[in-house]
This record gives C-alpha cells, sequence and structure tokens, in this order.
C-alpha cells in the first residue's frame, strides 16, 4: 500500500510539471531531428582518446529516453538510452541558455529529451556529449520501474514488453537477434530461387498439422473459418501449380496448452521444394542452421541452459526405433513387439488408446524416454506412417516414412518430409484421419477434397520442411521459454 501511495505521488508530481510545461506553450515539440545513435558513436570514436576528440570537435544530436542523471551543482551527468544502447552525457550550467539548465534539474527519468553537443571523453576515460543545447520532447508521466535496472517481476515483464525493452537491455538484444535470423532465411531462401509467397490465415479446412484450431465466423459469407494450424497444403498447391521452390515464413494458431515451449499463435518457416527428398532437406537444414548461428549470434558454438551445443560437426541421424532402444535398453526385442511395446508405454504412464497402432505407441515412448536427452543437434528419421499422414513412406520399408525431425537441446526444430504425391494414397489416409476426429481425436486431420483434387493433376516429388522460428530463436539466445522471445505472449487476464 505504501508502494502504491508513494508511485501516485509522483505520478501527481510529474503530472504538475506537464501542466507548468503546457503552460509555457511548448510541450511536446515536433521539431527536433537526430543525426546519430548511441550505439554507433560508442564504435566508431571508441579509439578516439580525450586529447583526439578536444583537437577535433565531433558535433553530434541525439535523442532519446533520460535513464539516469547526477546533479552536483552547476555541472551534471546523465544516461540517454536509444534504441541502440547508452551514451552519457554532461551538461554544465554555463553551457547552456539563460534557465535551461534549472529547467533540466527538473526533469525526471522517463522524460524523452534530445541534445546537442561534442563528443568528449570524461577523466574515467567514458565517451559523453558535452550538451550546449537541451530540448525536453515528451514528458513521462509514470517512474521507471525498480531503479532503472530493469523489471524484476517476469510476469510484469510479458505483460508489459514496453517496459521490459525500455528498462533491459538483454531483452532488446533477444528481439534484434530474432529480426537477424530472419533477415538472414530470406536472404538465404532468395539466394536458392525461393519464391517467397501469403496464404490464407483463415481457412475452411484446417490442414496441415495434427492439432485443434480455433474457429471463427465470416457474417457476410456465414461461414465458419479456422485459423490456420499449418500453411502446408496451400503451399504443396502452388507445387502443384509449377512454384516449385516456395516458401513462408508464417503465423500459425493452435487451441492448445500454453507452456514454456507452446504459445496459441507462433512463427514458423515453411519451404517445399521439387525434385528434392528428405535427405536433402537435412543437407540443407543443417547448413542453414550454421548460416543463421554465425549471422545472428556470430558463433556456431552455443550454449543453452548450461549445455554446451556445438552446430559445427555433422549432425548426428538417428531412427525413431533406434532412439527408442537407446533410451531404453531394458525393452530390448519388445520394440517390434506390438504387445510387449504397449505395456512397456504404461509402465512409463502412457494410457494406450484403443485404436493405437504399434507406430503411435513407439512415437509416444520416443517423446517419453528418448527426446528430451538428444541434447546436440540431432535428426530423427523413419517416424511410423500411422503418426505421419502427409509424408512418403520409403520404398524398402512402408511403415515408416522419409521423414524427419531435427532435436537440439531436447527440443524439436524442425519437421521435414518427402511429400506424398500419391493422391489415391492421401486420401486413404484422410479418410483414416477424419474416421479418428467422429471416434474423438481432436486433432485429427479433416478430409481435405480441394487438396486430394490438386494432387490428381499431379504434383512433382518433393520435399517440406517446417521449422520453428520461437525455439529457434530460445536456442540462439539461451532463453528458457517461449515467452521470452515473443514481444507479446498470450497470458492469462489478470482479472
Amino acid at each position: 500500500m505504501a508502494e502504491e501511495q508513494d508511485e501516485h505521488r509522483l505520478i501527481a508530481e510529474r503530472r504538475r510539471k506537464l501542466d507548468e510545461w503546457r503552460a509555457e506553450g511548448a510541450a511536446f515539440p515536433n521539431d527536433f531531428r537526430r543525426d546519430a545513435l548511441a550505439a554507433d558513436l560508442q564504435s566508431r570514436y571508441a579509439d578516439h582518446d580525450a586529447e583526439q576528440l578536444a583537437a577535433t570537435p565531433v558535433r553530434v544530436r541525439i535523442g532519446g529516453r533520460l535513464i539516469r542523471k547526477r546533479v552536483m551543482g552547476k555541472a551534471s551527468f546523465a544516461t540517454l538510452r536509444d534504441m541502440s544502447g547508452d551514451i552519457q552525457l554532461f551538461v554544465r550550467r554555463d553551457d547552456l541558455a539563460e534557465g535551461l539548465y534549472a529547467a533540466f534539474k527538473g526533469w525526471d527519468a522517463g522524460d524523452i529529451i534530445g541534445v546537442s553537443g561534442t563528443l568528449m571523453r570524461t577523466r574515467t576515460g567514458e565517451l559523453s556529449v558535452h550538451c550546449d543545447r537541451l530540448a525536453l520532447l515528451t514528458k513521462s508521466l509514470r517512474p521507471l520501474p525498480d531503479k532503472y535496472h530493469g523489471l524484476g517481476d517476469t510476469e510484469a515483464r510479458y505483460r508489459q514488453r514496453y517496459l521490459d525493452l525500455m528498462t533491459n537491455p538483454d531483452s532488446q538484444r533477444i528481439f534484434t537477434v530474432r529480426s537477424r535470423i530472419i533477415r538472414s532465411i530470406r536472404e538465404a531462401f532468395h539466394e536458392r530461387g525461393f519464391l517467397e509467397v501469403e496464404t490464407p490465415m483463415m481457412q475452411p479446412i484446417p490442414g496441415g498439422a495434427a492439432a485443434r484450431p480455433f474457429v471463427t465466423h465470416h457474417n457476410a459469407l456465414d461461414v465458419d473459418l479456422f485459423l490456420r494450424v499449418a500453411p502446408e497444403l496451400y503451399l504443396k498447391r502452388l507445387v502443384v501449380g509449377g512454384i516449385e521452390r516456395v516458401f513462408e515464413i508464417n503465423r500459425n494458431f493452435r487451441n492448445e496448452g500454453v507452456s514454456t515451449r507452446h504459445n496459441p499463435e507462433f512463427t514458423m518457416l515453411e519451404f517445399y521444394e521439387a525434385y528434392a527428398d528428405y535427405r536433402d532437406a537435412m543437407d540443407f537444414t543443417e547448413s542453414l542452421l550454421r548460416r543463421l548461428a554465425r549471422d545472428a549470434v556470430g558463433t556456431e558454438q552455443l550454449v543453452w541452459q548450461g549445455e554446451s551445443i556445438d552446430l559445427a560437426p555433422a549432425f548426428r541421424r538417428l531412427s525413431v526405433r533406434d532412439a527408442v532402444v537407446e533410451h531404453n535398453p531394458q525393452l530390448g526385442a519388445g520394440v517390434d513387439d506390438p504387445q510387449a511395446l504397449a505395456g512397456y508405454a504404461e509402465s512409463l504412464g502412457i494410457e494406450v488408446g484403443p485404436h493405437w497402432g504399434n507406430g503411435k505407441v513407439l512415437l509416444e515412448v520416443f517423446e517419453k524416454t528418448a527426446e528430451a536427452a538428444l541434447i546436440q543437434p540431432t535428426f530423427v528419421t523413419d517416424y511410423p506412417v500411422e503418426v505421419s499422414p502427409l509424408a512418403r513412406p520409403r520404398d524398402d520399408n512402408p511403415a515408416v516414412t522419409e521423414r524427419f525431425e531435427l532435436i537440439v537441446a531436447g527440443r524439436e526444430i524442425a519437421n521435414g518430409f518427402s511429400e506424398l504425391n500419391d493422391a489415391e494414397d492421401q486420401a486413404r489416409r484422410f479418410r483414416r484421419q477424419a474416421e479418428e476426429k467422429a471416434a474423438g481425436d481432436d486433432e485429427a486431420m479433416h478430409y481435405d477434397a480441394d487438396y486430394i483434387r490438386a494432387l490428381e493433376y499431379g504434383m512433382p516429388p518433393a520435399v517440406g520442411e517446417g521449422i520453428g522460428i520461437d525455439r529457434l530463436v530460445m536456442l540462439l539466445t539461451d532463453s528458457a521459454s517461449i515467452r521470452d522471445v515473443l514481444l507479446f505472449p498470450a497470458m492469462r487476464p489478470r482479472d
């Protein structure tokens, strides 16, 4: 209660200052233009000592948020923060117009200001702007949190991201890295001749992934529509149409649980390439991840939550079956015995459904016992047909598909497979999925008749893949939760 009363008092004082500023007729000016950013100055003049800066004056105009100030009689030091970082200000009464220094002393942390002056170095060697002009541009009516060291309440950081970005430089770093990753992805695909496209976010039939969709209603058409769970079936329609290398950086929506790895809306990269298969996609994905790491964080050697991860060596390739055997030695030959495997799954606490086949049980055991143990980059391959309704079966073993998932630090980063381009086989699998949905599986796929029609015109052999951008950013920024890498994650309302 005392803290709230103190905050109300501070806000009231700032409002009083704003009223005085308004009365002067100068509030919220929009005529200041800056010509430099703090980080650029810090970098460009890193090797200039005090004598060099004094001998050849460098005039600058910078603008940003007043983070802190230290008033010492006729002179003061302050810190200004812009989108690039911080820089120190040196403000002396005798260098300013009459009355300006007194006004400056009344400005508050959080105010947005513009300053002009020359670069200098203090006795401690810190690059600073020796100010000869100051302007208050925006009055901050609320005090900055936690004495300007950032928000201590993790939930508050997510709910009030603007405060987090304002006071926590590491948050700005994370989202800068995210932007670099997405830019590098686009460059890599454009270099390979891919076409970037946009596909519908509202779809009459949700498809492309096993997930529970969000439902909305279009009033004019009087139809229910689904927010897309994946763009896959639309992108493959484009491959049928002759766009043989296509990609989309897309927002997907799944009406499922929220956790450190899941948010109801998330960002994916999906791409499709004709006349290639899942082995080609694995090779490309491996090189792409190395490129993204170099471009975004400058190294292929990462640390994620205390685990050292090296992207430089060739990524391991391991089948689902072999991963289960490796991490469940007590299972032995039972991995190939449906009854023994189902019994083993139940001993792990997995509730085996009445309609589950051996492939579904095998995948559940893998996810329960092996996935989290795969720390170094590993392509897990040969997923059962039963759990891969859109993937092409292997010619030498029709029970498994030409599908892989890339697991790093125990988490799925990518999922790809050679595409099923047999229209009749795809129709059979859709019908099986529709039966499972009718039996109560909310995540089973619908039957998409138009997609089957497209396949009947003929789709060339192709590979497709989805890469989770959010999880990739988590990996490259050492972030434990998906909420750390989303500017505005989904949160339960306070009230």
